[in-house]
């Protein structure tokens, strides 16, 4: 069973930067996609990154209103996630989600993902 936890959220001004960690572990093989998702009050969760945890080149995907601002990346002899955020906007105020799944396709698409973290909040003040 896979179990993802989420680190480093926090608050900061618009303009400032945050980095955001996911330990992954329970697992004897790695994911085969690796994700960030979040979700802002009163909307539906949407996919932020994804990137390919196998494998080189690795394949990654953004959704649009985040690229060139967030990179994500993993460290996989430390089995960990991550989503550097930087030029924050108000508007990436949310509780975001490390997600895994072993299926083949990598996408920003919610239902390929069947493994969740709790969660880590992420407020941007203007």
């Amino acid at each position: 069973q896979v179990q993802l936890v989420e680190s480093g959220g926090g608050s900061v001004q618009a303009g400032g930067s945050l980095r955001l960690s996911c330990a992954a572990s329970g697992y004897t093989y790695r994911p085969y996609c690796l994700g960030w998702f979040r979700q802002a009050p009163g909307k539906e969760r949407e996919g932020v990154a994804v990137i390919v945890g196998r494998g080189t080149p690795q394949y990654v995907d953004y959704v649009d209103s985040v690229k060139g601002r967030f990179t994500i990346s993993q460290d996989a002899a430390r089995n960990t996630l991550y989503l550097e955020m930087n030029n924050l906007k108000a508007e990436d105020t949310a509780m975001f989600y490390c997600a895994a799944t072993y299926s083949f396709t990598c996408s920003l698409v919610i239902t390929n993902f069947n493994y969740w973290g709790q969660g880590t909040q992420v407020t941007v003040s203007s």
